[in-house]
């Protein structure tokens, strides 16, 4: 009842909060601007790619984790579902200040690049402590559950500003549709692997698929119009008062 209630709320904010922003015709655009962005260039398809290895991950963490805290660790639900709670307000918090970060280094990709390492070292280091007795895999979790869902809001926002106003939506439903499919196939796949091999064995093969994303980063891709912002150094101000006064 809970969940419906928040679903119906936010599915009520959506339809009175969101709006279009306005956008010329197709009748005034013009012929590269109706063009298709996946002809003659690879970006997009390679934006498509990443954002689907890099689902893995996040959608493996999300569903084993509840099942690893309580029967591996034998936390109570409570307390297994609190720690999945900050989790997700961390990823939640963590994808605006990503976003912030890409504004300032004016680049969507590079940031996504640095995510998926983040994310493969961190399983990988998963895959090494889990079982340990240490308690550093459950920090590791947490941590991982987190990096794997910094990347969706980049990509996305990376595609439209690649794609342009008349090709976004079918470039997002391209994005959308292979990132769903992904998700519906990896949590059975690992589910059956954790039962063969136990959990080090899934984190370790989770992190080759965040590794497999990093080289196919489009980390050239520029947003139109965004620059990195550079830090004022000292000569600046110099530079200024030296400045010729009109």
């Amino acid at each position: 009842m809970f969940l419906a209630l928040m679903c119906t709320i936010a599915a009520v904010a959506s339809g009175v909060g969101i709006i279009d922003p306005p956008r010329k015709s197709r009748k005034t655009a013009t012929p590269q601007e109706l063009a298709s962005p996946y002809r003659g260039s690879s970006v997009l398809w390679r934006i498509h790619a990443v954002a689907s290895l890099m689902m893995v991950p996040q959608t493996v963490t999300v569903t084993f984790m509840l099942v690893w805290l309580m029967h591996h660790h034998n936390w109570s639900a409570a307390a297994a579902g609190g720690l999945i709670t900050l989790a997700q307000m961390l990823g939640a918090l963590g994808r605006i200040a990503v976003g912030r970060w890409s504004d300032r280094v004016g680049s969507r990709m590079r940031p996504v690049r640095i995510i998926a390492i983040a994310a493969a070292a961190t399983l990988a280091l998963l895959a090494l402590t889990d079982g340990g007795g240490s308690g550093y895999d459950v920090v590791l979790m947490v941590a991982v559950s987190v990096i794997a869902v910094l990347d969706n809001g980049l990509e996305a926002t990376a595609i439209t500003e690649f794609a342009g106003p008349f090709w976004s939506g079918r470039a997002l439903g391209v994005q959308n549709t292979a990132q769903r499919v992904t998700a519906a196939a990896a949590p059975p796949i690992f589910g059956a692997l954790i039962m063969a091999a136990n959990y080090p064995a899934a984190w370790a093969l989770c992190g080759l698929f965040p590794l497999a994303a990093v080289p196919l980063v489009p980390v050239l891709l520029q947003p139109p119009g965004l620059q990195p912002v550079r830090r004022r150094q000292p000569s600046d101000s110099r530079i200024l008062q030296d400045a010729p006064r009109p």
